[in-house]
């Protein structure tokens, strides 16, 4: 069963920029779909964007095109997210998220979760 690690967040004045990332524990990484979902409070979790296990493959929640940039490198185990151009609506908790099914947006897909790490944009 893989864990994973969020780390990264913080306070950022709207217009700045973050990275966050996800690290798992296993070496087994490369056959996970990895995903990065937030959640507001009050709000339910929401998709973010989403990376194929080995081919490159992105799914953006259109919130976020353009400003959000997904990465992964397998040989680290590791998922990242670079966050430009952030706004107060970004402010969120965000988790990272796997599943062997494949690559989804649906919340239910996803079998591994990890402990989120807060991200808060000031205006």
């Amino acid at each position: 069963q893989v864990q994973l690690t969020e780390s990264g967040g913080g306070l950022v004045q709207a217009g700045g920029s973050l990275r966050l990332s996800c690290a798992a524990s296993e070496r087994g990484f490369s056959k996970y779909h990895m995903g990065w979902f937030r959640q507001a409070p009050g709000k339910e979790r929401e998709f973010v964007v989403a990376i194929s296990r080995n081919d490159g493959r992105t799914l953006y929640a259109d919130s976020v095109k353009g400003r959000f940039t997904i990465s992964r490198d397998n040989a680290k185990n590791t998922v990242f997210l670079q966050m430009n151009n952030l706004k107060p609506e970004d402010t969120a908790v965000y988790y990272c998220a796997a599943t062997t099914t494949y690559l989804a947006i649906a919340t239910t897909l996803y079998n591994y979760w990890g402990q989120g790490t807060q991200v808060t944009v000031s205006s």
